[in-house]
């Protein structure tokens, strides 16, 4: 399953230099990791009803250029991996005018009880959201 948004870079978005600050790339790898879940059918939310909570376990981020002021980028996701335990997103924050990157990031995420001990393998609400 792939995920993509568009989101146009405001002035709250970034720094004294006028480039976007790092944690607004943050927040909208997380908004695109979120919307691909929604889209997969289940919600945070949901998902929390039932126990489960995906904390992010590991993640790199390669900042590759920086967005500015007024930039219309778009934030595309996908799920690259998954195991007993985990799943990985593999994400992307690119200009689709010019096709130049700003971000590359993967994230891998694990399915916890809302207690903090780990589930033994992926819940089913969660291994729906890898098979889509």
């Amino acid at each position: 399953m792939n995920h993509a948004f568009k989101q146009k870079v405001y002035y709250s978005d970034t720094d004294a230099y006028g480039v976007v600050w790092h944690g607004s790339y943050l927040r909208w790898l997380e908004m695109g990791r979120v919307m691909l879940c929604e889209r997969a059918g289940a919600t945070l939310k949901e998902l929390e009803n039932d126990d489960i909570v995906m904390p992010v376990s590991e993640m790199n981020v390669k900042y590759k250029n920086s967005a500015r002021l007024e930039d219309e980028i778009t934030i595309e996701t996908q799920i690259s991996d998954y195991g007993k335990f985990y799943l990985t997103f593999s994400q992307r924050i690119f200009d689709e005018k010019t096709n130049k990157t700003y971000i590359e990031a993967t994230f891998k995420v694990v399915a916890i009880h809302k207690d903090g001990k780990l589930y033994r393998s992926l819940p089913d609400q969660v291994r729906r959201i890898c098979n889509q």
